[in-house]
């Protein structure tokens, strides 16, 4: 009798100690596992604009990275609306999951046209950039109120084999044109990996807008030379903005020169239901 009863004591032992490991291991695992307790956020993609490159997402993407957010800077061919709004709806069509974003100057015309009917765009965030309605291209939205002095800035075209011409902004006048919020010497490093635009991309008329049926944010600074705050002021009005952010003494660089502000927009329409 003794002997059964010391057998069933083991057995009992063995079945609770066993419990407590499975215990155990599921705990861990839900706190060793933090893709799980990220996967409600959604994507940011990031679209740079003309004259840029995708590290100038940099300080942006270290906040929301920090944050549990996946993300993608995508680069930007800037050779045209059509084209490279193509492009980048090729990286959001391989995207699970909802998705926000978000573009930079000549970027925001691409977003404006990359959505196409993506039903996990939840969200587009418009950092400086244009948001172009049917048939409006960059260069005339730019000039709809005075203040743009980005013309007299721009370097000699350079002539492409297909006809076209790349434009650059000269390295001389890059600082106070584009980024003049920025320290001297970051800026003449912006000035030298500057990617160009074609004359042909920010004439483009564009496509039906995303804005219309998608939500959208904005956020300018107050002294951007290349797209003046009174055009900002009147697409983000225009859109039916859910949120806009005048960034006093920004330039147009303000993803650059006011990361954490750019970042917290971004986080507010990842949020917003």
């Amino acid at each position: 009798m003794n002997k059964l009863i010391r057998r069933n004591s083991i057995y009992l032992l063995l079945i609770a100690a066993l419990s407590l490991g499975v215990i155990l291991i599921t705990s861990l695992g839900v706190i060793m596992n933090p893709v799980s307790a990220q996967s409600n956020k959604p994507t940011v993609v990031l679209v740079h604009g003309a004259f840029a490159e995708s590290d100038s997402w940099n300080g942006v993407l270290t906040k929301l990275i920090a944050k549990g957010y996946p993300t993608v800077a995508a680069a930007n061919p800037l050779r045209g609306v059509k084209s490279d709004a193509s492009y980048v709806a090729s990286i959001l069509k391989s995207i699970e999951g909802p998705i926000v974003l978000v573009g930079h100057s000549y970027g925001g015309s691409v977003i404006t046209n990359a959505v196409n009917g993506n039903q996990n765009v939840k969200a587009l965030v418009y950092v400086a950039g244009f948001a172009p309605d049917t048939g409006e291209s960059a260069a005339a939205l730019s000039t709809r109120y005075p203040g743009s002095t980005l013309g007299p800035t721009l370097a000699t075209p350079v002539a492409l084999p297909d006809g076209g011409k790349d434009l650059y902004i000269q390295q001389s006048k890059f600082h106070a044109q584009f980024a003049a919020d920025v320290p001297i010497a970051d800026a003449k490093l912006m000035a030298s990996t500057q990617r160009p635009v074609t004359d042909a991309a920010l004439n483009e008329a564009s496509g039906a807008p995303a804005w219309k049926s998608t939500p959208s944010w904005f956020i300018y600074g107050e002294h951007d030379l290349n797209i003046p705050a009174a055009v900002h002021a009147f697409m983000a009005k225009r859109a039916n903005s859910k949120k806009t952010i005048a960034v006093q003494g920004a330039s147009h660089v303000v993803m650059i020169s006011h990361a954490d502000a750019v970042a917290k927009l971004i986080e507010h329409a990842a949020t917003t239901k």
